[in-house]
């Protein structure tokens, strides 16, 4: 029974920056991680990655899958789905398998669709022959 629960999501295995808070670094976690505060680094989620409406990013981000609703200057490396949410602002380029963009989303900079060999590659977790 110890083995299910150690598998079920709990709403604590979310890691958050809170709206008003401000951090500079990396971050680097196997779960899912949500931004409604300001963020400049390198974000490294296992998980989905949610940025807030009044959030702003500067740096890069690296995760599974995406919702993006705030300003990013940086780029994206999304394993799977990156959703640019309406009213979002990005500056960057994306390194995505599939993108989903709502009507009113901006985005400058490029586009690139990759497989999951390509993703690891340039995030780093490829394994080395």
């Amino acid at each position: 029974m110890a083995t299910k629960m150690e598998n079920s999501v709990n709403v604590n295995d979310v890691s958050r920056i809170s709206a008003g808070t401000s951090v500079k670094g990396e971050i680097t976690t196997p779960g899912d991680l949500r931004i409604d505060g300001s963020f400049e680094g390198t974000v490294r989620s296992e998980g989905r990655v949610v940025v807030g409406e009044k959030a702003t990013v500067k740096g890069n981000i690296f995760c599974q899958n995406m919702d993006f609703c705030g300003t990013m200057t940086g780029n994206f490396y999304v394993k799977d789905t990156l959703s640019l949410k309406s009213g979002c602002k990005v500056d960057g380029d994306l390194h995505i398998k599939r993108l989903q963009v709502e009507l009113d989303a901006q985005f400058n900079g490029n586009c690139r669709m990759i497989d999951e060999t390509q993703f690891e590659a340039l995030s780093g977790t490829a394994e080395e022959a």
